[in-house]
């Protein structure tokens, strides 16, 4: 691998171009690794009646705000958050992505989505009966970067 740095001044957006012939594993996890480069990493707390918990992000599957609260699934179990689904947003790892105004996914963690036509498609996760459902404003978004594989 070749690593090229050209400084100009006058850039206001830093910019990182990868060529390469085709992307694979190694090509993925360096987009990941720059994605999340210098951003500030806070740690988020589950709860669970009078409980802290500090679970990896890898295990929750969504999360859904319901009742004027947000919730985190995992696939045997859920936990209260106290953050806002906007905050969320902007913490999480790219892999995590908004399917509607009252949830957000992680989509490596997405077994199948039953595509509705004129409603929100159900999401079904590996390892779990729990479902979310897109709504069709964000589905299309979803699909392409469940096709072309972004995780993190």
């Amino acid at each position: 691998m070749k690593i090229r740095i050209e400084i100009d001044p006058g850039i206001e957006e830093q910019e990182v171009v990868i060529r390469c012939g085709v992307i694979d594993e190694s090509i993925t996890q360096l987009q990941s690794l720059l994605l999340n480069a210098g951003k500030e990493k806070k740690k988020i707390v589950f709860y669970k009646d009078e409980t802290e918990f500090y679970l990896p992000l890898d295990e929750v599957l969504f999360f859904e705000t319901a009742d004027n609260l947000v919730w985190a699934h995992t696939p045997q179990d859920e936990y209260q958050v106290k953050y806002k689904l906007y905050e969320l947003e902007e913490m999480l790892p790219k892999c995590f992505q908004r399917i509607s105004k009252s949830a957000i996914l992680n989509r490596n963690k997405v077994y199948s989505i039953a595509r509705n036509l004129t409603a929100a498609s159900k999401v079904e996760f590996h390892g779990s009966h729990k479902t979310v459902y897109v709504s069709r404003g964000y589905f299309k978004e979803l699909k392409e970067k469940l096709s072309l594989g972004i995780g993190e």
